[in-house]
Order: structure tokens, then C-alpha cells, then sequence
């Protein structure tokens, strides 16, 4: 079944569980006194999920694979802080490394989704061409749209 909204994507799915459990985690009282780290663990999370969407939405694979970078990168941050999260007693060697690895296995995903996109000859949804049945077809479909734009 092809992919029409990016709610369908399995990797922005789990993005969105992993922010939900970053919020979850940072409303302890430990973790929600320190209140630069909570915002920033919690805003690279949002940008997982968030750069997915905007780049699945651009539709253009080479725009998507931008975004899907950047939400690659967000990933590497969250775990980078959940170093610091650790090393402060915020949260417990457990909690750590299922997050940690939670984290690592959407890095993962975003990276075969990356490959995915590198190696496919489609070039995305807004450099598909109608497809026409005839050339009066076409050219009324153009000419249509040159008249509804008022030239």
C-alpha cells in the first residue's frame, strides 16, 4: 500500500512514540528542575518526528533526504543528552539504555529510509506527471489551467 500521509511512515510512528517517552521521562521531579536540558532533550525529540513530516510533506525526494538528516542528527543530540541525563542522576542506568537504544534503532530506520530514497528512481510526489490518454488529453488539462489562472 503506497505511503500518502507521512502518519503512514512506521519511522515518523516511532518518532512519535520515542518524543512521548522524552516527556514522560524529563516531567520527574529530578529531570524537570534542570530546566535547559529538559527543553533542549525535549525539542530534539520534537525534531525527529517534525522533520519527517515537513520533508515527507515537501514532496521531492531530494528535499525529504535534507530533512531526514536533520532528523538523523536530532536523534544523535537526544542520546548525546541522555549522557548528561544519566551522569546527573536524572535517570537510571535501565531507563538510560532502553531510551538510548530506542534512539539507536530510529537512527537506524531514518538511515534505511535514507538509503531507500538514495537508490529509488522515483523522484517524488510533486515530480510525478498526470498520466493522459491521448495528446488532446494533455493539452486540455493545460489549457484548462492556463484559463483558470486568468492568463
Amino acid at each position: 500500500m503506497p505511503v500518502k500521509y507521512f502518519e503512514d511512515l512506521e519511522v515518523w510512528k516511532e518518532g512519535r512514540r520515542l518524543t512521548n517517552r522524552i516527556y514522560d521521562v524529563t516531567e520527574d521531579t529530578r529531570f524537570s528542575r534542570d530546566f535547559g536540558l529538559r527543553d533542549q532533550i525535549r525539542r530534539a525529540a520534537v525534531s525527529v518526528m517534525s522533520n519527517i513530516a515537513e520533508g515527507f510533506e515537501r514532496g521531492g525526494n531530494q528535499e525529504f533526504l535534507q530533512f531526514l538528516y536533520i532528523a538523523k542528527g536530532s536523534c544523535g543530540e537526544v542520546r548525546s543528552q541522555l549522557y548528561v541525563a544519566l551522569d546527573r542522576g536524572y535517570i537510571g542506568q535501565n531507563e538510560f539504555n532502553e531510551l538510548f537504544k530506542s534512539f539507536k534503532k530510529l537512527s537506524v530506520m531514518i538511515s534505511n529510509l535514507i538509503d531507500y530514497l538514495k537508490s529509488s528512481r522515483m523522484k517524488g510526489e510533486k515530480f510525478k506527471k498526470p498520466q493522459y490518454k491521448s495528446l488532446r488529453e494533455e493539452l486540455d488539462a493545460l489549457t484548462d489551467g492556463v484559463s483558470r489562472s486568468g492568463r
